[in-house]
C-alpha cells in the first residue's frame, strides 16, 4: 500500500455535531477521512451527515467504537462527557482527538493519558492555537533569540460571545491561551493569581483576569470575557530584545515585530516609539492543520504537538486559578500545580 492510499485509509468519526464540532466535520471530510458522525441529538447528526456526501449515522457512541472501519474517534461533545468517552475509545482501540480542555479535573485528564499508554494509542487535546502558522512563528522567534530573554506575555480573549451555563469564562476562553503560555514559556508557572466578576449567573464568572509568575521572573497574564462590548484576540509577547503582537481579530498585518529602543538619559528612561514591522505567516486554516496534524500521527504512529499531557498541565493551571479565583485572588502556589514526572 502507497503513501496515498494509507492515507486515504484512516477514517474517523466525530462524536459531537454541535457548534465546533461541525467544523470538525467539515475539517476530516474536505482531507477526506471522515467516516461517519455521531451525535445524542439525532436529527441535528442526520442533518450535518447529509451535508457531506458518503458519511454515515452511527445511532449511538458504542455503535461507533465497535466500527472496525474507524481507527480515530475526534470527541467533540460536552467537556464533562470527554474523560468517559475517550478513556472508552482507547480501549477499544482508538487513537483520540478530543476537543479542549481534555477533561474537567487534571485527575481525569490524568487517567486519560494512562488509558492512552496503556493501549499504545495516540491521544491528542485539540489546543488549537499551536497550530496556527502566527503562534508557530513566535515560537520560530523566540527560538532563534530575535526576541531576546523572554519577559513578559499577555493574551485577551473578549467578546460578546456565546453565555455558557455549565462553565465560566475562564475554563472556555483560557485553555487557547494556556496552552500557548505554557508552549512559550516551556515550564509550569510557580504560582497563580485570579481574579474576576459573575454578573449574568450566580458563581460563574463572565470575567476573570489570572496572572501567573515562572521562575526567572517571566510573568504573564489572561484577561478572558464574554460580556465585551467588541471582539478581541490579542497575544503579547515581550522580550528582552523586541517585542511581537499577534492579533488575529485584525484584518490585516495580524503579526507586527516591534524594537525595544529604551535608553537612559539625562537622569531618566526615553523609550523611542517603534513602528511595527509585519511578520508574513502562511494564510492556512489552523482547524484544517490540526485535524491534518492528527491523521499524520496516525500513520506515523508519532506523539502529536498537543499531547494529552499537554492537556493535563493546562487543566492543573485553570483548577489553580480556579482555586484563586474561589478565594478571592488568593496567590495559589507551585505545590498545587505540581504535575507527575512522566507526564
Amino acid at each position: 500500500m502507497n503513501e496515498s492510499s494509507k492515507r486515504a485509509a484512516v477514517r474517523v468519526c466525530v462524536a459531537g455535531c454541535g457548534h465546533w464540532g461541525k467544523n470538525l466535520v467539515r475539517n476530516f471530510y474536505q482531507l477526506g477521512h471522515l467516516a461517519s458522525v455521531f451525535d445524542v441529538d439525532m436529527a441535528r447528526a442526520q442533518a450535518l451527515a447529509a451535508q457531506f456526501p458518503g458519511t454515515r449515522l452511527h445511532p449511538s457512541f458504542e455503535s461507533a467504537l465497535a466500527d472496525p472501519e474507524i481507527q480515530g474517534m475526534v470527541i467533540a461533545t460536552p467537556a464533562e462527557q470527554h474523560a468517559s468517552m475517550t478513556i472508552a475509545a482507547l480501549h477499544a482501540g482508538k487513537d483520540v482527538f478530543v476537543e479542549k480542555p481534555l477533561a474537567l479535573t487534571a485527575e481525569d485528564g490524568a487517567a486519560m493519558v494512562t488509558a492512552a499508554r496503556r493501549n499504545g494509542r495516540i491521544l491528542m487535546v485539540g489546543h488549537l492555537l499551536i497550530h496556527h502558522p502566527a503562534v508557530q512563528a513566535i515560537q520560530r522567534l523566540l527560538e532563534a533569540g530575535e526576541l531576546g530573554r523572554l519577559e513578559y506575555i499577555y493574551s485577551n480573549r473578549l467578546s460578546m460571545g456565546k453565555i455558557r451555563r455549565e462553565e465560566n469564562a475562564l475554563w472556555s476562553f483560557a485553555p487557547h491561551d494556556l496552552s500557548v503560555i505554557l508552549a512559550l514559556t516551556g515550564q509550569m508557572p510557580i504560582e497563580v493569581t485570579a481574579v474576576g466578576g459573575a454578573y449574568l449567573q450566580p458563581n460563574i464568572a463572565d470575567v476573570t483576569v489570572s496572572n501567573l509568575l515562572f521562575e526567572r521572573g517571566t510573568r504573564a497574564h489572561i484577561f478572558v470575557s464574554w460580556l465585551h462590548p467588541y471582539k478581541e484576540q490579542r497575544l503579547v509577547v515581550i522580550g528582552s530584545k523586541k517585542m511581537v503582537v499577534f492579533e488575529d481579530s485584525r484584518a490585516a498585518d495580524k503579526l507586527l515585530l516591534f524594537h525595544k529602543d529604551i535608553a537612559w538619559k539625562n537622569g531618566q528612561f526615553e523609550a523611542a516609539q517603534s513602528k511595527g514591522v509585519p511578520i508574513e505567516f502562511p494564510d492556512s486554516e489552523p482547524l484544517q492543520l490540526e485535524c491534518r496534524h492528527f491523521i499524520d500521527c496516525m500513520l506515523q504512529r508519532s506523539e502529536p504537538l498537543t499531547p494529552g499531557s499537554d492537556g493535563v498541565k493546562v487543566l492543573r493551571v485553570l483548577q489553580a486559578c480556579q482555586l484563586s479565583l474561589s478565594l478571592n485572588g488568593k496567590p495559589v502556589q507551585s505545590h498545587a500545580l505540581a504535575v507527575a514526572a512522566d507526564f
